[in-house]
C-alpha cells in the first residue's frame, strides 16, 4: 500500500485520533444496515450488520477492533466501498459490542478463533459465492489466530483474508498503550466503556470476578487480568497476551493473507512488526510509514478515509483469481 499522510495531519496521534473522529467515513447517503441476531452453540447471540439488497457474488466480512462496532469509523469506509463495487458486507459483532450486553459470563478477547471460525462457517452457509474477510486492531489478530489454526482447512470457508493495524505481538503493544499519552488517552477511553460492561456482566452473574479489583484496574494490563484472561481460560494477562497473539505463528498460514501495519501506530510499535522472514508464502506484509492506528486519512481537510479500503479490499478481490 503506498500511503502517504497529508502534510496538514502529522504524527502518529493526529493519523489516528482525526480519522476517527472527523474524517468523511463514505460518499452518498448515510448506511442502513440490516441487523440479525444469530444464537450460537453455547445458548448466548451475536448481531450482524449487512448491508440490505439482493445476494451479490462476493461477501465482504468485517470483525472489528476493541469496543467497535458496525458504526465504527473504519466499518463505514469499508461498508462504502462495499456498496459502491456490489458487494456484500457484513459487520460480526463480537458479544456485548452490538449494543445489548449478551446473556453468558463469557466476552470477547484477541485470540478467539473458535468464536471467528463459528462466525465463518455460519456465513460460508449462506453464501455461495467469495468470501473474504477483513479484522480490524483486535479483530485483526483474531482472525490471523483462527487462520493460524485451521491451516489448509481455512480456505473452506474464505478465499483470503486481511488484517488492519492488529496488535500481533499482544505483550509489546499492551505496554505501549499503557504508558504515558497512550496510557491518558486511549487505554482511558477503551476503560471508560469496558468497565462498565464488565460489571454489568458481575450483575448477570455475581460472583464472576472481583468487583473491587476490577474498579482498581487503571490500564488493559490489570483489566485483562481481573476480566478477561479467567473468564475466557487463560491463567493470567501474561498467559493471555503470550497465547492470544498471532506473530508467532504466522507461517502456519495456508490461505492468502495480508497483514497491513504502519510505522508510526501508537499502539503497535514498529519493532514488533513481522519480518519477511517470519511468514510464509501465503501471507503479504504491507508496513508504509504512515497512517497511525486504522487512520489513512487523504485528501483535504477533514479528509477521507477510502484509501485503506480501496487498497485493502482490492488486494482480497485479487485474491480470488490467484489462489
Amino acid at each position: 500500500m503506498n500511503y502517504a499522510a497529508p502534510a496538514w495531519l502529522p504524527g502518529g496521534h493526529l493519523q489516528t485520533i482525526w480519522p476517527a473522529l472527523y474524517a468523511r467515513r463514505l460518499e452518498g447517503a448515510p448506511l442502513q444496515y440490516r441487523r440479525e441476531r444469530w444464537d450460537t452453540p453455547d445458548a448466548d447471540f451475536i448481531d450482524v450488520d449487512w448491508l440490505p439488497g439482493p445476494p451479490r457474488r462476493r461477501l465482504l466480512v468485517l470483525f472489528h477492533g476493541l469496543e467497535g462496532s458496525s458504526s465504527s469509523h473504519y466499518a463505514q469506509a469499508f461498508a462504502g466501498y462495499a456498496r459502491a463495487h456490489d458487494w456484500g458486507f457484513a459487520v460480526a459483532h463480537f458479544r456485548g459490542c452490538s449494543g445489548e450486553l449478551n446473556h453468558g459470563p463469557r466476552a470477547y478477547h484477541s485470540g478467539d478463533f473458535e468464536e471467528i471460525g463459528w462466525i465463518l462457517a455460519r456465513f460460508r452457509q449462506q453464501h455461495q459465492g467469495a468470501v473474504l474477510a477483513v479484522g480490524i486492531s483486535l479483530g485483526g489478530n483474531a482472525l490471523l489466530r483462527w487462520a493460524e489454526e485451521f491451516g489448509e482447512q481455512a480456505a473452506r470457508l474464505v478465499d483470503a483474508v486481511a488484517s488492519v493495524c492488529a496488535p500481533i505481538d499482544l505483550a509489546t503493544s499492551g505496554a505501549a498503550i499503557g504508558r504515558g499519552f497512550n496510557r491518558r488517552v486511549y487505554t482511558r477511553r477503551f476503560l471508560a466503556t469496558m468497565k462498565p460492561k464488565a460489571m454489568q456482566k458481575l450483575a448477570q452473574h455475581p460472583g464472576l470476578f472481583s468487583a473491587d479489583a476490577l474498579r482498581d484496574a487503571h490500564d488493559l494490563y490489570a483489566f485483562d487480568n481481573v476480566f478477561t484472561a479467567p473468564l475466557h481460560g487463560f491463567k493470567d494477562t501474561h498467559d493471555y497476551w503470550l497465547r492470544a497473539s498471532a506473530k508467532p505463528l504466522l507461517h502456519q498460514i495456508r490461505i492468502p493473507a495480508l497483514v497491513l501495519n504502519t510505522g508510526n501506530d501508537p499502539f503497535v510499535p514498529a519493532g514488533s512488526l513481522p519480518l519477511p522472514t517470519d511468514v510464509g508464502r501465503w501471507v503479504t506484509l504491507w508496513q508504509p510509514a504512515h497512517g497511525g492506528h486504522v487512520g489513512f486519512a487523504q485528501g483535504r481537510p477533514p479528509g477521507n478515509l477510502q484509501a485503506m479500503p480501496d487498497a485493502v479490499a482490492g488486494w482480497l478481490a485479487a485474491q480470488i483469481y490467484t489462489i
